[in-house]
């Protein structure tokens, strides 16, 4: 089987990086390159959520091609883009950025794999490999792994894009599911971390509202299995019923919830179209209720159209008061084709960015205080990667820290390795960070 060089770069969301693995992992035997120039294949797949990763993905697409060198350069490589920002703007794209040999939308993603192969094998720069069964993967951390579960989102917020990006609610079948699950715990993941747009929702199109609760009954007894994430738990998903299966559930799930509240005042999340009752206290207070000892994240938009001062102040004090052990903030993007983006009362760009501010200055305080509350107490870390500072040094994760998007614990000491588990005390927090010794 022939082996094809390849460069490539995924931007986003997880659920992004688990598109490229598999498309990656499909087309047989690939080796990865540091620099675009010295690969056959460059794989750029991109983010159009919001303006900002519209900008980033297009930079990232314009860097690739001038890297990649002129259109009729000999042994050019062949430039692929993949994903939404491709779909969102796709009868724009193609003639304005002829560099790109290959636009792959979401869309036809069964079909990525003998895309790209018949493209390179056209352009002679690798023989038609033998394309991989689904789910191979390729690449990533030894420790952990995303496994996605389904695509697209059927509800209506009023600022998402992804409903008209990436459709409705489609679940993967579970059996599917399950293959892939063992194949990355074979080959050596502890932690799977379970991924969707609204991850409560799997399976609610074909099997009703116990999807999940089937599909987690499926994957927690798995061999080897050490530490399983849930990630995007809508609120109005987090029902008695679920929740009761996830408190008796037990190891090697993780009392660990992942609820994007948005906000915190019932007017803007009328406005929002959130599907969920207008108190977030609500959905807190149940989980709070089972798992007092959970770790508990958000995302939230700030400066959304509408929202007045006192719409702000009751953020802020909602912020104070819930003690959330993570906190993302977002300024509000007025994306087109969006409900929001013609609504009246839009907040200056300005107010927005103070607003930002203020969120995650009170949020830093409160994860100070809740990171020196584990000083001098023994933790299990998972190694992810060594320190690239630091020799000797590696960073990892404990159980209420989420891949990329929380704190991470820096560890040492004899057996830190990646993807070992390893018991450490803690010596030093930060304000997001903890320092440990194994």
């Amino acid at each position: 089987m022939p082996t094809i060089k390849i460069y490539s770069v995924s931007l986003g969301c997880p659920k992004t990086r688990v598109d490229s693995e598999r498309l990656l992992g499909a087309l047989g035997k690939v080796c990865p390159v540091d620099r675009p120039e010295d690969a056959q294949l460059i794989f750029i797949n991109t983010c159009g959520f919001i303006r900002p990763a519209v900008e980033e993905s297009l930079q990232a697409v314009l860097d690739a091609a001038s890297a990649a060198g002129e259109a009729d350069a000999r042994n050019r490589p062949l430039l692929a883009v993949a994903g939404c920002l491709v779909s969102r703007y796709a009868g724009e794209l193609s003639p304005e950025m002829p560099e790109v040999d290959l636009w792959l939308p979401l869309d036809a993603m069964d079909h990525w794999p003998s895309m790209v192969s018949e493209a390179l094998q056209r352009r002679g720069l690798a023989r038609r490999p033998e394309l991989a069964a689904w789910p191979a993967r390729f690449g990533g951390p030894v420790s952990y792994a995303y496994l996605k579960v389904s695509e697209g989102c059927s509800h209506a917020c009023s600022f998402c894009t992804i409903p008209s990006i990436r459709g409705k609610l489609r679940s993967e079948p579970a059996d599917r599911l399950l293959v892939e699950a063992r194949m990355l715990l074979d080959r050596g993941v502890s932690e799977l971390v379970l991924v969707a747009q609204d991850l409560t929702a799997y399976g609610r199109e074909a099997e009703g509202s116990d999807g999940l609760i089937r599909l987690l009954e499926q994957l927690l007894p798995l061999s080897g299995l050490a530490r399983l994430r849930l990630m995007y738990l809508y609120p109005a998903g987090l029902t008695d019923e679920l929740l009761s299966f996830l408190r008796t559930a037990g190891a090697p799930l993780l009392p660990y919830f992942d609820i994007p509240l948005q906000h915190a005042h019932p007017e803007i999340l009328s406005r929002m179209g959130r599907p969920f009752a207008r108190d977030p206290w609500r959905v807190l207070d149940r989980v709070r209720e089972r798992f007092p000892e959970a770790a508990i994240r958000t995302s939230l938009i700030a400066g959304f159209p509408g929202e007045t001062q006192e719409h702000f102040q009751a953020l802020l004090d909602f912020v104070r008061k819930a003690r959330l052990t993570h906190l993302g903030v977002f300024p509000y993007w007025p994306e087109e084709g969006t409900a929001a983006a013609g609504m009246e009362g839009q907040v200056d760009e300005d107010i927005k960015q103070e607003r930002v501010r203020l969120l995650m200055e009170a949020q830093e305080e409160i994860s100070e205080e809740l990171m020196a509350g584990h000083v001098g107490r023994e933790l299990d870390v998972l190694v992810d990667e060594p320190s690239p500072d630091w020799p000797g040094l590696h960073i990892g994760r404990a159980w209420f820290q989420a891949p990329e998007v929380d704190g991470v614990v820096y560890v040492s000491g004899p057996g830190v390795a990646p993807g070992r588990m390893v018991k450490a005390m803690v010596e030093e927090a930060g304000a997001y960070d903890l320092s440990a010794l194994a």
